[in-house]
């Protein structure tokens, strides 16, 4: 990884502006979120000075509200405000986002709030949010000429990753927990490409995957959520423009996100302030609520306890696309939550399920486990007058409820079997 050389110019703003080519669009910089150390825009995810994370640094220029109407119902309407080429929309790619913001007043009446919206990112071509960050790493593997597409995965990335390898002419080669559902499997592998699942958690498939990365087996491979993940974190920002977009251009008041690593919290809030600084919305408050489920709860754990150090856990939770017992970007949704006046909260496995059948219930929205988490701590939170009921709430579903059946398989069976008759109907409903 290289320091910004004579090869770039830096600005009397002090931002290193990469002048070689634009294939990363307003992308100026790599930054090191603790210690602002600067590097080259490369495949590089660790500051060599601190170790720790890096993320995209920019130079947006004028960005205005009718450049981004005039763009595609997709991602690349914010291609200026992202590390990508201007003509990224014209690649073949699945071309994920715009989904819905459903105004959810059945579920509001249900927990006696005023207003509140379901973002319900089951719309994306492979049914989750994964298919906005994987989109982004797309376009990082191709300007660094890797030729496979590869990630750790708790199920949804694994087959978003391998379903945008084929899109784009990639190879895919990915790695999951042995033990993950059925569907997230079989959805990961229908695409083709490599699937290898590994004895462990994710976490121990996250640290095999950052020990290929140092072998001649992943030479000239991209792996979306480690040599790429400060250009594939850029993805989870697109929930935030479009949330602000589809509510007429503002902010909500409170919003509830699901946390698994915490990089989708951190990029909605870093969207979120891109906005404000940008003019697109009105600068006024916000509050961040993190969403855990209780056998997987080491950031709410170390918020109750007032601590700033995440201690890391063993998952054992049906919220398996949650379940990062070590998750990298835990501090920073602890300083998000303190900062914007939110909290981190969990619910057990229980909760869960009966959050999934309340959001099914109430708005027709069926939720994979990680909808039930938000939906069940946003429940939690407005019992316990911890989350205002008058204001104006988002509360994030990010994959479809068809990858987790077993969680509500229970008690799926029919109200009641019957002869094809009138008479047995009219028994039965009695």
């Amino acid at each position: 990884m290289a320091l910004a050389t004579t090869e770039n110019t830096t600005t009397s703003l002090g931002r290193v502006e990469d002048t070689r080519n634009q294939q990363f669009g307003p992308a100026v910089a790599l930054s090191c979120r603790e210690c602002g150390a600067r590097y080259d825009l490369g495949p590089s995810f660790a500051c060599i000075e601190c170790f720790g994370p890096l993320e995209i640094a920019y130079d947006f220029g004028r960005v205005t509200r009718e450049q981004i109407a005039e763009g595609p119902a997709n991602i690349w309407r914010y291609r200026s405000l992202l590390p990508v080429p201007a003509d990224v929309a014209a690649k073949p790619n699945m071309e994920p986002g715009w989904t819905r913001l459903v105004n959810a007043g059945n579920l509001a009446r249900e927990l006696g709030m005023r207003s509140l919206h379901v973002k319900d990112d089951s719309g994306n071509p492979t049914h989750s949010f994964k298919d906005r960050v994987v989109a982004i790493a797309v376009e990082a593997a191709r300007n660094f000429g890797f030729h496979t597409l590869s990630c750790s995965s708790t199920g949804n990335l694994a087959g978003a990753a391998a379903a945008a390898a084929a899109r784009a002419g990639l190879d895919a080669c990915v790695f999951i927990p042995a033990d993950l559902e059925q569907a997230k499997v079989v959805m990961a592998s229908v695409y083709g490409g490599r699937l290898i699942g590994i004895e462990g958690t994710y976490d121990d498939v996250n640290r095999f995957c950052s020990e290929l990365i140092g072998d001649e087996l992943g030479e000239k491979w991209g792996f979306v959520n480690v040599n790429l993940r400060p250009y594939y974190a850029e993805g989870s920002k697109t929930l935030a423009y479009e949330i602000a977009e589809q509510l007429g251009w503002r902010v909500p008041d409170q919003i509830v996100v699901p946390v698994a690593s915490g990089s989708q919290l951190t990029k909605i809030d870093k969207g979120f302030k891109e906005l404000i600084e940008l003019g697109l919305v009105e600068d006024r408050p916000y509050k961040i609520f993190a969403a855990q489920a209780e056998g997987c709860s080491p950031v709410s754990t170390a918020y109750k306890a007032g601590h700033d150090v995440i201690r890391p856990v063993k998952p054992d939770t049906i919220a398996k696309s949650l379940a990062i017992g070590n998750p990298a970007d835990g501090p920073y949704v602890l300083d998000i939550a303190r900062r914007t006046g939110g909290a981190v909260e969990d619910v057990t496995d229980p909760e869960i399920v009966d959050a999934i059948r309340l959001l099914a219930r109430t708005e027709g929205i069926f939720a994979e486990t990680a909808g039930g988490v938000t939906v069940g701590v946003l429940r939690k939170l407005v019992a316990a007058g911890r989350l205002d009921p008058e204001a104006e709430t988002v509360v994030l579903n990010t994959g479809d409820g068809l990858k987790t059946l077993d969680a509500v398989a229970a008690e799926a069976r029919p109200t009641a079997v019957i002869r094809p008759s009138l008479d047995a109907f009219r028994a039965a409903i009695a």
